[in-house]
């Protein structure tokens, strides 16, 4: 590794302990610096946004002992063996956070040494080096390894994606995860210029980069979102922006052809969305923070030629296209407010309420 003058050895982060409320989170000021291993940099974390995964494996959501929504609030019963949102057991202590934003300031064995000085977003899937592309074989920044919410971390360098930008470190940190979502599944559905598509939670991190990912796309974009928001949500390209839960969404649409459905939403509006979708019609899901049991009456999705898509492990190149994106200015931040990296306590439970739009981050 070369060596850099005056790293610390020890860092500011904030420590997840264990499952449970916002009092796992603690701040610690005395935490082992990393150091980054072959293959791998140490980047100084300039700022890192939140995530609904943050939450959800902090508070157990993803075990299927849970059928609640997304609310942040303290499960009484979580499975051990699959609370993750790969289905496996989790190691504690572990710092969250995914989407990072930071300067390279060390490197690994292997890595040229001239990524030291890199300003760079984070692709937060940890992949296989010698089987990249299976997706059984891979982790989550934050989850099965440290991430973000740290003065430092390490990641491997080909998840360290130099960008050149004259948007804030704050700004730059609201992309990796919930842009990366988005274009995923929008890639997963095959949106093109002639869809129509519908999105339920539009204010949100995810929502919102889809809207404006769909229009990047071409697609004409019908939102749903709490009348309250809809300003902030036509602000970032939408054509048409609904309630979030309208009682007769189909009289609503009245002859608006809905062609693919992006969902991160699910609970009880959900036979809804499905009963918009045309003949022929996509739906695609990456979320259920209105909870994940649904019922579906299977003569709709085979007499329909719906097609049905899950979206989580992507493919490396979703998140070289988003940093394109953003140093061509085809996509913009949508920043709802910052903290301090030790107010992360305060910054979730911001994030947990849902009155913002867009995107929340802290910095260090």
């Amino acid at each position: 590794m070369k060596k850099i003058i005056k790293l610390p050895e020890k860092m500011n982060a904030m420590v997840t302990m264990g499952h449970g409320g916002l009092e796992k989170i603690v701040f610690k000021n005395d935490w082992p610096r990393p150091d980054p291993a072959l293959g791998e940099v140490l980047v100084r974390v300039l700022a890192c946004g939140l995530n609904n995964t943050d939450i959800n494996t902090r508070t157990g959501w993803y075990s299927k002992t849970v059928s609640d929504a997304t609310t942040g609030e303290v499960f009484d019963e979580v499975g051990e063996e699959d609370p993750t949102w790969g289905g496996k057991p989790i190691t504690f202590p572990r710092i969250q956070g995914a989407d990072v934003c930071g300067e390279i300031v060390a490197v690994g064995t292997g890595i040229n040494p001239s990524r030291i000085g890199q300003r760079i977003i984070t692709d937060g899937w940890i992949r296989n080096p010698n089987d990249p592309f299976n997706k059984s074989k891979v982790g989550y920044f934050g989850s099965e390894c440290d991430g973000g919410f740290a003065d430092y971390a390490v990641i491997p360098s080909s998840n360290a994606l130099s960008i050149d930008s004259n948007l804030t470190d704050a700004e730059l940190a609201t992309f990796s995860c919930s842009y990366s979502t988005a274009e995923g599944m929008l890639n997963r559905a095959n949106v093109l210029e002639e869809d129509t598509v519908l999105i339920p939670g539009a204010s949100g991190g995810v929502g919102g980069a889809l809207v404006q990912l769909a229009k990047r796309r071409k697609a004409k974009v019908i939102a749903l979102a709490s009348i309250e928001k809809h300003k902030d949500v036509f602000s970032l390209g939408a054509d048409r922006v609904l309630p979030r839960s309208p009682e007769n969404i189909k009289a609503i649409l009245n002859e608006e052809k809905i062609t693919v459905v992006t969902d991160v939403v699910g609970g009880k509006v959900w036979g809804d969305l499905i009963d918009v979708l045309e003949r022929g019609g996509r739906y695609v899901c990456s979320g259920a923070i209105a909870g994940p049991i649904v019922d579906l009456d299977l003569r709709t999705l085979y007499l329909r030629d719906l097609t049905f898509h899950g979206s989580t492990v992507l493919h490396p190149q979703v998140t070289i296209d988003l940093v394109k994106y953003i140093e061509t200015g085809q996509i913009k931040p949508c920043l709802a407010a910052t903290f301090k990296l030790h107010e992360l306590r305060e910054a979730q439970e911001t994030f947990i309420a849902k009155k913002h739009t867009g995107n929340i981050v802290v910095t260090t």
